[in-house]
């Protein structure tokens, strides 16, 4: 039996292949986590506590994320409601808030954060409400679900001069690397 073919020699082969393969998928995975957006306010699909509504303070969550793809220039978050007015009938999506160039450094945004204390770097679009700013869940009628959409992307964008949604999602377009989304409700009682 020739050397090649012997059952030690193709055991030995599948095992140097087998390590190179697991140190492959390992560092791999090290470098490729999943791009995860949570929040200490609320759970994925639970309630927004009350404080973070217009029947509250109408101040936004705090917000962490992880698992950013290495090549991150830039990060870009949209807070949008597509229930209004009523989830019953839904007519159009409702924008919250949107931030961009929030620099990849950056792992979290605090409870309440005021536009002075947002990332050096970071700017702001307009919301529905046609300001710069959070302004939180206040449905006219029913149980109204929030996206909190954040995006990894591999430039960091010109000023756009607190564009709204479809001018920053347009400036988006062929630069999302990863993106992930962290959802919450409110129904007004």
């Amino acid at each position: 039996m020739h050397p090649v073919n012997s059952p030690a020699f193709i055991r030995f082969i599948f095992i140097v292949f087998s390590c190179l393969y697991m140190a492959t998928a390992f560092s791999e995975g090290e470098r490729d986590m999943s791009l995860t957006l949570t929040s200490p306010d609320f759970n994925h699909e639970g309630e927004i506590p009350k404080l973070f509504t217009c029947d509250g303070d109408d101040t936004s969550p705090a917000l962490s994320w992880s698992g950013l793809p290495q090549n991150t220039k830039s990060l870009v978050l949209i807070v949008d409601d597509p229930d209004a007015p009523d989830p019953a009938a839904p007519k159009i999506t409702w924008v919250h808030w949107l931030l961009y160039n929030i620099p990849p450094t950056v792992t979290e945004l605090p409870k309440a954060i005021a536009a002075g204390h947002l990332p050096p770097g970071t700017l702001q679009g307009k919301n529905d409400w046609k300001r710069t700013g959070y302004g939180g869940p206040c449905p006219p009628i029913g149980r109204h679900r929030y996206f909190h959409k954040l995006y990894a992307l591999d430039i960091e964008l010109p000023d756009l001069h607190q564009p709204d949604k479809a001018r920053l999602v347009q400036a988006m377009q062929g630069h999302i690397i990863e993106q992930t989304e962290l959802v919450g409700t409110y129904k007004r009682h």
